[in-house]
């Protein structure tokens, strides 16, 4: 077992440290009841809609959405057999394939991306109770927009009381957030099938979107587009759990076993999302026939509903979002803000400053378009971490046999600080990993005019592309030493 005592202070405090046997209490539910928590929330809901207004039918959207989380999960799995087996976060598993210095960088990239989801999801439970308080109260509280911010004094407040919300459990810590996830999914996974129940017995069946084509039929809007389409959106719905298939030993570092693990990940995420996905499709089918237009804003929808159901909507979206945002968000950016100088940054203060972050980035101007939500936010930032979790499995399962030494990813003077703690080969993968997707991305974010096709073509497979790529030239650069 590690022993403190030989680690250095710029490398380790208490909440890095490899967990003890007792702590091990994660079982199978619990990673499977963790995952339900994070599925049902706001953006998973709106996934099918962006893929339905790209021209897909219901059922072509459901299958896209099950065929990513069905990808994902394997290296979510694989990725969460390294803290299942040694009992250390994600920043510190870095350290093999990066060193102890380099792990730093993908580390804070990973981190960033979650600030960057934090603020969004936080906007999106302080919208639910904006919405809900002006349902309640014909409108009191809309009012003009405060300059620089673009959004009114009652939408700032409501994103603050639910920012607030969660320095509490960033104060108690993992296990508090483990409490809140385990107690939480039944509770979602019912109110998900109410909503479902409600929308059919009010529109008298799902209606028509449930029976519209694909805009890709012959004659279709969209016609012989399909296959382009259905590519860059399974990419993005793998770039949408990309982030916790990174992170997720901050998780498996405290399972029982690798089959909780294992088990509780297959359950817990592909058929909960294709479930959720379903529901988003159906109850927003049925909108159609109710009120006359298509909402996909379960937070729009829950202001519509009037009496009871709007509170009950409202009590529904916070826990959602406030379970989602816990997990998903707050652990991973933690841990890599403790890594950055572990003897004084903490895992509370690190999310302390992930919070602080979430809001500085003005979420709300993130998600204002639902392309630019898919294709440049998805697609763009699972570009990047494909790469890092391609490398992760390279060195862990490929170089390393999954055999690491445990004491080393604490020292500089270990196996891991070669080359002064800068794994060159694991840096320059890395680099190499992200360049194909590069051109791509600066393209559909606006930042050039056009690139040559290929680019674009190839951007439509940016986690593939950078996983692959980043992993093949780390093991051919690695075994060259």
């Amino acid at each position: 077992m590690f022993k403190k005592i030989n680690a250095d202070p710029s490398l380790h405090n208490a909440d890095m440290a490899p967990v003890t046997d007792s702590e091990r209490t994660w079982g199978m539910w619990s990673f499977a009841s963790l995952w339900v928590a994070m599925v049902v929330c706001v953006p998973t809901y709106m996934l099918s809609g962006g893929l339905i207004a790209a021209g897909m039918n219901w059922w072509q959207a459901v299958l896209t959405v099950f065929l990513g989380n069905a990808i994902v999960v394997i290296p979510m799995m694989l990725i969460g057999h390294m803290g299942a087996k040694y009992g250390v976060p994600f920043p510190v598993l870095l350290r093999s394939a990066f060193g102890t210095k380099g792990a730093k960088i993908p580390a804070l990239a990973r981190g960033l991306v979650a600030c960057g989801w934090f603020g969004i999801n936080t906007w999106v439970g302080g919208s639910a109770i904006y919405v809900i308080l002006n349902a309640l109260t014909g409108d009191m509280f809309k009012g003009a927009d405060l300059p620089i911010l673009g959004i009114d004094p009652a939408q700032t407040v409501c994103f603050l009381i639910f920012w607030a919300m969660h320095l509490y459990f960033i104060r108690k810590g993992t296990e508090s957030i483990r409490w809140l996830e385990t107690l939480a999914a039944p509770l979602l996974l019912a109110m998900g099938l109410a909503l479902l129940a409600w929308a059919y017995v009010k529109a008298g069946g799902f209606g028509e979107m449930l029976s519209a084509p694909s805009q890709f039929i012959e004659g279709g809007a969209k016609e012989g587009q399909f296959w382009k389409i259905f590519f860059i959106s399974l990419t993005a719905m793998v770039g949408f759990w990309a982030t916790l298939a990174l992170n997720i030993p901050d998780f498996t570092r405290y399972a029982k076993n690798q089959k909780a693990q294992i088990l509780g990940q297959a359950i817990g995420l592909p058929i909960p999302m294709a479930l959720f996905a379903f529901i988003s499709v159906a109850v927003t089918s049925a909108t159609v026939t109710i009120y006359g237009e298509a909402i996909w804003d379960p937070v729009q929808l829950a202001g519509k509903m009037g009496g009871a159901g709007v509170i009950l909507a409202l009590i529904a979206l916070v826990i959602a979002t406030l379970t989602t945002n816990l997990a998903a968000n707050v652990v991973a950016p933690a841990y890599g803000f403790s890594n950055l100088a572990p003897s004084k940054i903490s895992f509370r203060m690190g999310g302390y400053i992930t919070a602080a972050i979430g809001i500085l980035i003005f979420p709300w101007k993130l998600v204002e378009d639902a392309g630019a939500y898919i294709f440049t936010w998805l697609v763009g930032y699972s570009a990047l971490l494909g790469p890092i979790a391609g490398l992760l499995i390279a060195d862990y399962f490929l170089l390393r046999k999954t055999n690491l030494k445990v004491e080393d990813l604490f020292r500089h003077d270990g196996i891991y600080g070669e080359g002064n703690g800068w794994n060159k080969a694991g840096l320059t993968a890395l680099a190499i990993g992200i360049l194909p997707n590069l051109p791509g991305f600066l393209h559909v974010a606006g930042f050039v005019d056009s690139v040559p096709k290929i680019f674009d073509i190839i951007y439509g497979y940016a986690w593939f592309v950078g996983f692959i790529v980043a992993a093949i030239v780390y093991l051919a650069l690695a075994k060259r030493k």
